[in-house]
């Protein structure tokens, strides 16, 4: 006789889920987004404004003389407007279903679309903003970097931005091995200071200078093909300094949350003073900025501003500090995203190990396509309507309108505010 199977009761699926609702835990408690929920309200308002107010910042005059002034002002405002809505329509989503975080932009995007879909819909465009910045940001840090020691020693020996990037990636592959978002606070803040003082040399500095000579506020292009090209490419600048939406989510899952305090009270709180700091960096950046040189402005506005050579200096450092605490806010979703698969889906064991190789290989890959396309920045226009425009001002509407159109039908809970005003902007 064969040995009898063990009889079948609720007592071995009781232990196996248990187990398995261990071990989830056990891999969420690695993760970098959920591994801590400790953070404070000021750390969302300093992690916002490090993942906003980018080196995009000083493109801004640029994109102005591209726009013109009541076309530019008009989207500037709009844009801040429109994209302070969308993110309030964000935090206010994380916690919609009671019972439940959307810690991540694509579970979101997964609740409102379906399991595969959403993740077809969210994931290449999310990646492509934060792969792309972490790209832009290892160019920028390699410029501005460069700037320095040309303005700082101007008859040393000329170096190749190559050395640069490398130098700017080298930081990077310390600092990719902080686990999660609090752990980053520290670098962040000083970004988030750096983008405030870098965007006061900008517009100080070209207030300064005064208007130039023979100034002048028309269209560069001579045609109108020309004409229209610039406007759309200036449009994806705008979009792109707009683009920090596809880490709200990630930040506000640090955030403690109980049903009596649910996170989007100090997340919000942190939003506001955010914000404020970014109407206070791009506005006069672009106003001062255009109005100084018209459309003869360069399209990084400190190359426009060759002196005093110290305070060019400093404000090219102030950049590289800066975007080092940006690539760390967008490189860490990435981290998350690769994590997960490997440890959810390929079952490997988290480990400081796998977490090493993982990390120093995004790095590596960041820096070799820096070092390939230094150009890349001047793509920023196409990724800026291809994906940073529909992950900040469209995706963001679409995922509340359906959540809240499905969640009215089963009749469990009825977001009115973000339904109604998400019909207007569809």
């Amino acid at each position: 006789m064969g040995t009898q199977a063990p009889p079948e009761n609720g007592y071995g699926r009781s232990n196996s889920l248990e187990e398995k609702s261990a071990k989830e835990k056990a891999i969420d408690e690695w993760l970098p987004i959920t591994s801590s929920r400790n953070a404070k309200w000021w750390y969302s308002a300093f992690h916002n404004v490090t993942a906003m107010v980018g080196a995009g910042v000083l493109s801004l005059p640029y994109a102005m003389s591209e726009l013109g002034w009541g076309p530019g002002v008009t989207v500037l405002i709009l844009s801040w407007i429109i994209t302070l809505y969308t993110l309030w329509q964000m935090v206010e989503m994380h916690e919609m279903v009671p019972g439940r975080r959307f810690d991540r932009y694509h579970e979101l995007g997964q609740y409102a679309f379906g399991e595969k879909l959403g993740l077809y819909i969210v994931v290449p465009q999310q990646l492509i903003v934060e792969v792309g910045v972490c790209i832009v940001y290892m160019v920028t840090g390699g410029k501005s970097l460069k700037k320095f020691h040309d303005t700082v020693c101007s008859t040393c020996k000329d170096i190749k931005l190559t050395y640069f990037i490398m130098i700017f990636a080298s930081v990077h592959f310390v600092l990719s091995h902080l686990p999660n978002f609090n752990s980053i606070s520290g670098v962040s803040l000083a970004a988030a200071v750096m983008s405030l003082s870098y965007s006061t040399i900008a517009w100080g500095a070209s207030v300064d200078k005064g208007v130039q000579q023979d100034v002048q506020y028309g269209y560069k292009a001579k045609t109108t093909a020309g004409t229209v090209f610039n406007f759309f490419s200036a449009l994806g600048d705008v979009a792109f300094a707009y683009a920090g939406h596809n880490v709200v989510l990630e930040i506000q899952a640090t955030i403690p949350s109980t049903p009596e305090k649910p996170s989007k009270g100090p997340m919000w709180r942190g939003v506001i003073v955010a914000y404020i700091v970014v109407a206070l960096c791009y506005f006069p950046v672009a106003l001062v900025g255009y109005w100084m040189f018209g459309n003869s402005v360069q399209d990084n506005i400190l190359i426009s501003l060759e002196k005093p050579a110290w305070l060019i200096a400093m404000a090219n450092m102030f950049v590289v500090v800066h975007v080092i605490g940006s690539y760390q806010i967008y490189a860490m979703p990435v981290f998350d995203m690769m994590e997960t698969v490997l440890v959810k889906k390929l079952n490997f064991k988290p480990s400081t190990t796998l977490r090493f190789i993982v990390r120093n290989l995004y790095v590596a890959f960041t820096m070799f396509i820096g070092i390939t396309f230094p150009f890349f920045g001047g793509l920023l226009g196409f990724f800026g309507g291809f994906a940073f425009a529909p992950t900040t001002y469209f995706v963001s509407h679409i995922n509340s309108f359906i959540p809240c159109f499905l969640l009215t039908r089963k009749d469990t809970f009825l977001f009115e505010e973000s339904n109604s005003f998400s019909l207007v902007f569809l």
